[in-house]
Parts: C-alpha cells; structure tokens; sequence
C-alpha cells in the first residue's frame, strides 16, 4: 500500500516557547507536547507522572448512587449476583475485576461470559434465563447492554434487576436497569468519556470502596487488567486512561497476577518490560483467542486463577487457541481477497464479503487485514445459527457507525464505536445491505479518508536524534490513540551500502544510512518494507519516517529507527 505523508499542524511557536521557558527541554519536545494539548508545567507534570491521587470521583458517574445502593442492598438480604461480560479483552478483563473484587466481600456469586456462537454478543435471552434456574435476582452487565432494552424487560419479568456498566454509544431509548453507568449517555456529568467497558467496572468498584470505607490498596491489585482492557479495546489514552494504563503496566511488569506472568512468557517476555503495543499484540490477542475459539469463560478462569497447575493447563490451551486463530487468520483472508477479485470489487468504496463457512471468531481481524489492502470501509460475514454475523472496520477519519445507522432498517441489531462495529442481519438482506451501505459510504466519505496516510510529528536530522532526546521520548509512553508514538521524518539520507532484506520470509529491510550533511550514520528496520529496496539501489537521496526505537545486541543498546515508509527526497517535497 502506497502512504502519503501528512505533517501534523505545527503549533503556535509562542507556545512551544513558552513551554519550552518552563521545562527547560528540548524545543521538539516541546512541540510535540503542545501539538497533544499540553502547554504549562502543571499539564506537563501530570502528563508525565499520571498520578492516581487525579482519578475523577466515580459517584460524578449518573446512576452510581443506584448502583452502589442496590448492590449493598443484595448483599443485605443474601441475594445471588450473577457478574455478566462480553466474550472478548474488555469483557472478560471486566468480568475478572469485578468479580474478584466482590468474592472478596461476599459470596454469594456467579460469573458469566455468553458463547460468541450460540449467544453472540451482548445480553442474552440465554443468559437472563441461566440466571433464572440459579435464582440469580441482579444482573451486573459488564461492557455491554445498553442497547438491551428488550432482554433487561425479559428480565425484569422472571424478577431479576440489572446494573448495567457499559462504554459504547447508546440508542435512542435506554434499558429500564436500576442503573446505567456510560459516561456516554446524554446528561451524564461524568467528566472523562473514554473509558474501556473494564474501567466503567473500575469506577464501580471503587465507588464500593468509598462507600464500605476500604482504602485504596483493595483496587490497586486489579489495575493491570485495566491495562490490558484499554490496550486492547484501542480506547483513547488520555486522562484517566493514560493514568490507569500507566500504572497498570507498571504492575504487570513488576508484579504481574499468575495469569499474566504465563502469558508474558508464552509471548517470550519473561524478563522483558511490556509496553501498551506488546499488550496489543501479544497478550491481548491470546486473551481474545478462548472466545474466539473456544470460550470466553477460560480466560476470566486464567485472569482470576491462582492455582499453579491450572494456569498452566489454562494458559497453554489458550496459547493453541491462538495458534488456531492465526491459521484461521491467514485462510479467511486469503480466501476474502480472492473472492473480491473474483467479483471485481476493487474499485468500490466499500468491501463487503461473506461466506457461510468462515469462522465467526476471525472475522474482525479478517475486516481489519482487508482494510490493509484496500483501504475502505469494511464488512465481512459469517453465518451463525440461520443470521449473517458481520464485523465492521472503518479508515481513520470516518464514522462507520454513522454510516450503518442509515442501514438500520435492515439489520437486526448493530452495535460498536466509529471505527468498530458488530451487526447482525437475514441472509435475504445481504444484498440490499451490501448496496445500501456502499451508496451511504460513496456519498458521506471525504476523498482524503481514502488515501491511506502516516501522521508526521516533526521532521529531524540525525545530529539532533540522542539518546537524551530518546529517554524524555520514552516518558511520553504509554503510546495509543490520543498519544501516539511521535512520527519523525528525515530527509537526503543516504544508503550506506550495507542494507539488506531479511526475515525467514523476507518481507523485511535492515538498512544503514547515513546523512552526508553531518557525517552521521544510524540503522534501522522497517517489517513489511523489502520492497523499498530498489529505491536504496538508485542511490538517490532518501526520505524516511519513523519511530525512534532502540536495539540491544550484545549487551550493548543503541537508537535505532523504526521504519514505517521510504520515498525518494525528490518525491516527498
């Protein structure tokens, strides 16, 4: 796929100044800053040590005084809790909280996570009627349900009241629950509204705290899965979540529960400091694979385990299980591509594929793999139990939940964010959805979402990339939407000579450039990029972009570039 580069606005050098006159740092640095919002020493002080003491209160959340009232209220007549979560990261992280938490406090308890096959996700009709036969009276629905507004009516008929802690975007109407904590219903004060469905069951919880008079040490042990939920769920990492993922990932590197520890060194991170990415792309995919496999229940087994043989068996399971869901990975979008080929589908506005066969629990990552090749909005398919399922991914800038509202009358139901959604509709109106949603995207999207394209922080010469500069980089972290990993480029490098494909299956550059201006040289590799080879050859100057990254070898450690992009300096401009 061809990137442009797109520089990031440059802001108000008076700012840059003047925070630079405050901090006493290097003046990108300080751009970099200020192009996130930070432009005084207190925003910079708390941005760089997220503190805990910066929570927002959690009884700010409307319907929280509910919530905490009728949860001590089942407490004091000895009513059965059932905890009920979502089958992937965030909902099987919330589920894990929130439940620990509780058993610590009473015991009357059940957890319950629906099968994505039989259920499917969010509150089911199956699962309200599980809670009926254990004579379970209040439901707490983690990282779903706010949409459920005829299950939770189902439910208020056998008896059995809800609690519902949800982070996505509501409808027009709310379930009747006794409460309905979402930041993102209209009204609600809560100042933060970017929560991970785990941190909304983070803020019940600590609600509890206050109220039963617990200091905070009773929470502290549960912000690692807060980490791993934000992580995964891609939520923004800013405020809260910047503050809960930072000392979340301090926890699972220093101090980690069973669960995670095995995980780490399944992933091979044993010894090694995990970051958000490694979260993403190794814990929480094998966190996500017992659902998409299997079932979610082995993961919160894992997540709340303690015994040294089970987590064994449990983690290795879920290890295969994400060896499965690879393979499963690569052969549904291979057979994706093939099909849009096959169709001649390449210069549409939007994919949309389906086939009865493929396996339900890939196809999100499937929409995501498509959208790495064409670059469109994206939904693929499956059937399960007589429904088409689809999962649906969108290219940064557009609103794919936006556009299937205007498909709203031929799904059954949909849910997700701007960039994530999951519907479900008849076989019979798969082609009139496919057409209708290629109409809505064809006359809604803007001709810049349809060029893929890389962010550019700043641009740099080699003389001013140090290792001081790197360390101060590093505090930036934890990186993700909100906060990314800065984008640098630099141009009229130079190949050395020296740079060469590698990887078993070579798909990857190493290169070593220098730049003729300061005499410096510096390595870098860049996955996926070997075809960028035949522009080292012509010896013509380059242009690269970046993330500053740093290389051990040897015992020795050295800044190296992390390539995302080569062009030609007489291409770029």
């Amino acid at each position: 796929m061809e990137y442009q580069w797109r520089p990031n606005q440059k802001p108000d050098p008076v700012k840059i100044d003047h925070l630079q006159k405050e901090l006493g740092i290097n003046t990108h640095l300080c751009q970099l800053l200020v192009q996130r919002g930070i432009e005084h020493f207190d925003e910079a002080r708390d941005f760089f040590r997220p503190s805990l003491q910066k929570l927002h209160d959690p009884f700010k959340m409307r319907d929280m005084d509910q919530a905490v009232s009728r949860i001590n209220t089942a407490i004091q007549a000895e009513e059965k809790i059932l905890i009920y979560g979502d089958y992937d990261v965030d909902g099987t992280t919330a589920v894990a909280l929130v439940s620990s938490f509780l058993k610590d406090h009473y015991p009357h308890l059940e957890t319950y996570i629906p099968d994505r096959y039989s259920e499917g996700y969010g509150v089911s009709i199956q699962g309200i009627d599980y809670a009926h036969q254990k004579g379970i009276t209040l439901i707490i629905a983690l990282d779903c349900g706010v949409k459920a507004i005829e299950q939770v009516k189902y439910a208020h008929s056998l008896g059995i009241e809800f609690i519902i802690c949800d982070h996505h975007l509501p409808g027009d109407e709310l379930p009747k629950a006794v409460a309905l904590l979402d930041p993102k219903r209209p009204g609600c004060p809560y100042p933060y509204k970017e929560l991970s469905g785990c941190g909304i069951g983070f803020k019940l919880v600590q609600a509890l705290c206050q109220n039963w008079k617990l200091n905070d040490e009773q929470w502290l042990p549960f912000l690692d899965l807060l980490a791993v939920s934000i992580g995964s769920d891609i939520v923004p990492i800013t405020g809260e979540n910047r503050i809960l993922a930072y000392h979340g990932l301090k926890k699972i590197n220093k101090s980690p529960r069973p669960g995670f520890a095995r995980l780490k060194e399944l992933a091979g991170k044993k010894e090694k400091e995990l970051s958000i990415m490694d979260v993403v792309f190794m814990i929480g995919p094998r966190i996500n694979a017992a659902g998409r496999i299997s079932h979610g229940k082995l993961a919160v087994n894992l997540l709340t385990g303690t015994n040294t043989e089970q987590i064994e068996l449990d983690s290795a399971t879920i290890n295969e299980q994400n060896s499965e869901r690879k393979e499963l990975d690569r052969s549904v979008t291979a057979a994706a591509l093939d099909m849009i080929e096959e169709m001649q589908e390449q210069d549409r506005f939007t994919t949309v594929v389906y086939h009865k066969s493929w396996h339900k629990g890939v196809i999100g990552i499937v929409a995501s793999r498509l959208m790495e090749t064409y670059y469109r909005p994206t939904v693929v398919f499956t059937e399960s139990n007589g429904r088409l399922s689809g999962s649906a991914r969108s290219v940064h800038g557009f609103d794919i939940y936006e556009a299937l509202e205007h498909c709203d009358h031929l799904l059954e139901q949909f849910g997700g964010h701007k960039y994530a959604a999951g519907m479900t509709l008849t076989p019979e109106k798969f082609g009139a959805f496919k057409d209708t949603f290629e109409k809505v995207v064809r006359e809604s999207i803007l001709p810049e979402h349809r060029k893929p394209f890389i962010p550019v922080d700043l641009k740099l010469s080699l003389d001013q990339v140090s290792r001081g500069f790197y360390r101060i980089l590093q505090q930036f972290a934890p990186f993700g939407p909100g906060n990314m990993n800065p984008v640098f480029q630099t141009d009229y490098l130079q190949d050395t000579g020296h740079s060469r494909v590698v990887g078993s299956d070579g798909l990857h550059l190493k290169v070593v450039l220098q730049e003729p201006a300061s005499g410096l040289s510096i390595d870098g590799i860049g996955f996926g990029l070997a075809g960028k080879m035949s522009l080292l050859m012509t010896g013509k100057p380059l242009s690269v972009v970046y993330h500053l990254d740093e290389n051990e070898f040897n015992g020795q450690k050295n800044l190296q570039l992390r390539v995302k992009d080569i062009k030609l300096t007489e291409e770029v401009g």
